[in-house]
């Protein structure tokens, strides 16, 4: 049998043996173990660092987004109510908000150009018709919902009228002493 104390050192000898057996290994795995990886972590932060790019969510501070957050609620829009030349025309008023009601004939409106739907209402005359358009009936809201002038909202009631068969005269552009006054045109309820 073999000496139990001898096969013991020999197995302590090689425990204690490490991958570093000369000065010049040494040197190469203190090399490797801490000067290589402060390299590269230098020479990524250096890359990185070379490429500004926004960050997510960096828009916020951009010139457009500073400009959207701070833009006015609302606006103040003055209009001179005795400038007949600035004021929409009946077509127009009627484009912009009766033609969603009055062109499908929706919740019983008179559709547009239809005189048989349209001829009861214009032998009621042009005052009930323009106080029907700015005070509401039926379903429909004062103005239609709209936000026009009392002579415009007038001047779309002659126009649709007068689409469906009336022969009312335009409004007369309301005067500087008139001009609270819904304005009263000549009309002439003919059929």
């Amino acid at each position: 049998m073999s000496d139990p104390h001898h096969s013991s050192s020999e197995h302590d000898d090689a425990a204690h043996e490490g991958p570093v057996k000369t000065v010049k290994q040494l040197i190469a795995a203190v090399i490797f173990a801490f000067v290589i990886p402060i390299a590269v972590i230098v020479l990524l932060v250096s890359h990185v660092g070379s490429n500004p790019q926004p960050s997510a969510g960096s828009d916020g501070m951009s010139l457009e987004a500073t400009a959207k957050r701070i833009q006015p609620v609302a606006s103040v829009e003055v209009k001179d109510i005795n400038d007949a030349a600035s004021m929409k025309s009946g077509d127009q008023v009627f484009a912009a908000q009766c033609t969603a009601c009055h062109t499908a004939g929706v919740a019983g409106a008179p559709k547009f150009g239809d005189a048989a739907a349209w001829a009861p209402r214009i032998g009621q005359g042009y005052e009930t018709l323009l106080t029907h358009a700015l005070k509401g009936k039926g379903a429909m809201g004062p103005q239609g919902g709209g936000d026009f002038s009392d002579f415009e909202i007038g001047r779309a009631v002659v126009y649709m009228a007068n689409k469906g068969g009336a022969k009312f005269d335009e409004p007369k552009a309301p005067s500087a002493a008139a001009s609270s006054a819904a304005p009263a045109p000549a009309a002439a309820a003919s059929k």
